[in-house]
């Protein structure tokens, strides 16, 4: 996946519409910090949740944003790497 088609598809999940995308390392990490905080509510908002039908909504969810904070660090790393 190129560093493009990563920025868009996190911009769609996290539903950011007004994303300026300065420079690609600077962007990407911006992207990632979004992804981290995102994470941390979907878990707080998972412990704190007892309805099962709820719980699979959030796994599911955290179960993507996990992959693409990996997918974004590996990006990251590859560009750090062409230096």
């Amino acid at each position: 996946m190129g560093l493009k088609k990563f920025i868009k598809s996190v911009k769609s999940t996290l539903g950011l519409k007004d994303f300026n995308q300065e420079g690609k390392k600077k962007s990407l990490k911006e992207l990632l910090k979004k992804l981290n905080k995102r994470k941390k509510s979907i878990t707080a908002s998972l412990k704190a949740t007892e309805d099962k039908k709820e719980k699979k909504e959030l796994t599911e969810e955290l179960d993507i944003v996990t992959l693409q904070i990996k997918k974004g660090k590996k990006i990251l790393y590859k560009l750090y790497a062409k230096k």
